[in-house]
């Protein structure tokens, strides 16, 4: 199993010491990168699912992956957690990663993979660290 200490592969300010959990706000790293995810959006929400999948399991990492609706037909994952907002609304996927951080009794071990500066702010109100969506996805999904 991979080290949970990833410091030396994670440019920005994700903690990285203990255990490192991740919160991702799904349609941050998918509009991350202009690669045509908007002609068809469920793919590219599977399709960042696989990714994670693949680098949670060859890296030993915890991940969360937040969407902004619960999808129809569900999307599945046996190796990362997938959450989702109870309905789709304004901020609706921001509110819910908030909502997971507060309840969280460690929120310290917590990288909330984001670019949305608002929501960057409120997690580390809450305790939480902000990572870059844009480095991240370059992380999971090299060009």
């Amino acid at each position: 199993m991979a080290s949970k200490n990833i410091s030396a592969r994670l440019p920005g300010r994700a903690r990285t010491v203990g255990h490192v959990r991740w919160i991702v706000d799904a349609m941050n790293v998918i509009g991350s990168r202009p690669d045509g995810w908007w002609k068809n959006r469920r793919r590219a929400m599977v399709g960042l699912v696989e990714r994670l999948e693949h680098w949670a399991s060859a890296e030993g990492q915890h991940v969360t992956v937040v969407f902004e609706r619960p999808m129809s037909p569900p999307i599945r994952s046996a190796v990362i957690e997938i959450e989702h907002a109870p309905k789709a609304a304004a901020n609706s996927a921001d509110d819910e990663i908030v909502r997971l951080v507060q309840a969280d009794d460690r929120p310290q071990e917590i990288n909330v993979v984001t670019s949305d500066v608002t929501l960057a702010d409120r997690v580390r109100s809450a305790g939480a660290s902000a990572y870059p969506a844009l480095n991240f996805r370059n992380l999971i999904d090299p060009l």
